[in-house]
């Protein structure tokens, strides 16, 4: 789940990549191409921790979301390249801990990491692993949910990146990384409803070299362990381990892919076969960058019983940048952006940093408006930790247009809202009202610039940027004529996540003071 940026020395490495971009991050070109061909990345967004499935015609993929709120993403695909948001699985964060609700904030870059989504006995099942709290498991009759509350199954901290299997006798396992004890990786037993691990039960199968990410998938009698391996100056490669037995021993091991460096070291993610009959990697880019660990799809060919991913060169794959679509019927989905708060319930693209105050905002005091009303962050004028911040993924593409419509009419004193590029560091454009004055102000990292006095009520706030991740604000009175600010932001990676954008809304002095959004256009 954590990686590095390392120097490469002593493995094998391949430069001969298809359509490889000249530098990481500048390509013109991604997804399906619309010629039955797709170019990597799939999804130039940060969805990190990727597993996918397919049920009957359809894929389904999930994306850790750290302390975002709801939790754990899940996406929906006819084809594997176009995907769109199916939902978000993990309603409550609170049921995880307290620390994740919005008067703590206290799990910055942990909270929901990566899990394992699987389809048995005509239920989807989610397991995921929390750093400081341990496994929990939800289902649910449909991937759109309801999910049921969660239930926890390993009460500890300092494990990562658990996978499960039923087999076809009924009996069911479990596996797991204890990334605190040198990623000593265990299978335990499982009960058949998937609700109870057996902590006693516990096989060593796996142990070192940062070895996580692990995918138990079963293919022509063999039970395969698919993992990423670490080594220090050489990077993070996928790995698997094989078994005639659910249960092991896994003692057959085989290195899978090569680094890929200069491809940010595709590594985690799930081994499926399509509706082609062809089998496909779905990954994350795991060396993230200002835009988040991004999304590609790798073609997966068989050589000796084991899965080769990418180009094949001695037994060995490496990254592709193209390929042929794994099928050219269903509907062509995309990622949801834009939102006119036209529902009386959040679209799913929205996440809030962490769980919120849920009677601090309302899609029905204002039909057909999004309003955020203000109350007091965890520490005066920090960003980081307010409560009221609505955020989503920002894509890298040469061309990004985000235009937020924003009333203000009824801010109060020491109130502060607006547009923000949301990580570890922030960026971003808002009004701040003092006593009966409005000042529209840049903020970075909590440094304050006062740009000038405004009287309106309603305002325009705009950000531009492209493949280089430099935003650039402006803003308007009317909605037609902009005024950018002569400060660009550069986006960047922190708490294992890229860049988000947002629109938040605090009050340092006093609970008090609202801002409505008409809408939130993403071109």
């Amino acid at each position: 789940m954590r990686y590095f940026l390392l120097i490469v020395v002593g493995l094998i490495f391949c430069h001969d990549i298809t359509a490889q971009p000249e530098k990481w991050g500048y390509w013109t070109k991604w997804g399906d191409q619309g010629n039955g061909t797709y170019l990597n990345p799939i999804i130039p967004s940060d969805y990190s921790d990727i597993d996918c499935i397919r049920v009957g015609d359809d894929y389904y993929a999930i994306s850790s979301t750290m302390q975002f709120s709801p939790g754990m993403t899940i996406l929906h695909s006819k084809d594997l390249v176009n995907w769109r948001i199916c939902g978000n699985i993990i309603a409550d964060l609170t049921e995880i801990s307290p620390a994740l609700n919005w008067d703590r904030m206290n799990r910055c870059g942990r909270g929901v990491w990566a899990g394992t989504l699987r389809y048995h006995n005509h239920r989807f099942y989610l397991y995921f692993g929390t750093p400081d709290e341990g496994y929990f498991m939800t289902s649910a009759s449909q991937p759109e949910g309801p999910w049921e509350p969660l239930t926890p199954l390993l009460s500890e901290a300092g494990w990562d990146d658990c996978t499960v299997m039923w087999d076809e006798n009924g009996e069911a396992c479990f596996v797991g990384t204890h990334f605190a004890d040198d990623y000593k990786t265990y299978l335990f037993k499982m009960s058949a409803d998937g609700k109870w691990i057996d902590r006693e039960s516990a096989l060593l199968i796996n142990s070192g070299n940062g070895r996580e990410a692990n995918k138990l998938i079963k293919v022509n009698g063999w039970y395969y362990l698919i993992f990423s391996e670490h080594k220090s100056g050489i990077g993070r490669y996928v790995m698997a381990k094989r078994a005639k037995n659910m249960f092991g021993p896994y003692q057959e091991e085989k290195q899978l892919a090569l680094p890929s460096r200069e491809a940010m070291e595709p590594n985690q993610g799930g081994i499926i076969q399509g509706k082609d009959g062809n089998w496909y990697f779905l990954t994350h880019h795991g060396t993230g960058d200002w835009s988040g660990r991004i999304v590609s799809l790798l073609p997966v060919v068989w050589e000796n019983e084991w899965p080769i991913i990418g180009k094949s060169k001695h037994g060995i794959g490496s990254m592709v940048w193209s390929g042929k679509l794994p099928s050219k019927d269903g509907d062509k989905f995309k990622i949801q952006k834009s939102d006119n708060f036209n529902s009386s319930i959040l679209n799913s693209q929205w996440q809030w940093n962490y769980q919120p105050r849920s009677e601090m905002y309302s899609l029905t005091d204002r039909p057909g408006w999004m309003r955020l009303k203000a109350f007091r962050p965890l520490k005066p004028n920090q960003l980081l930790k307010a409560g009221n911040t609505l955020t989503q993924r920002c894509f890298r593409k040469e061309k990004n247009e985000v235009v937020v419509k924003m009333d203000i009419s009824k801010m109060a004193n020491g109130q502060r809202s607006g547009l923000c590029h949301f990580s570890s560091q922030h960026g971003a454009i808002g009004v701040f009202k003092e006593g009966d004055i409005y000042f529209l102000e840049f903020r970075e990292n909590d440094e304050v610039k006062r740009i000038r006095k405004i009287r309106t009520q309603y305002i325009w706030f705009k950000s531009n940027w492209g493949l280089d991740g430099v935003s650039h604000f402006s803003y308007s009175l009317d909605g037609k004529s902009f005024t950018t600010l002569d400060t660009g932001y550069q986006m960047v990676w922190g708490f294992y996540r890229g860049d988000r954008i947002g629109i938040y809304c605090f009050n340092d002095e006093r609970e008090e003071g609202f801002v409505d959004i008409d809408y939130f256009m993403y071109e």
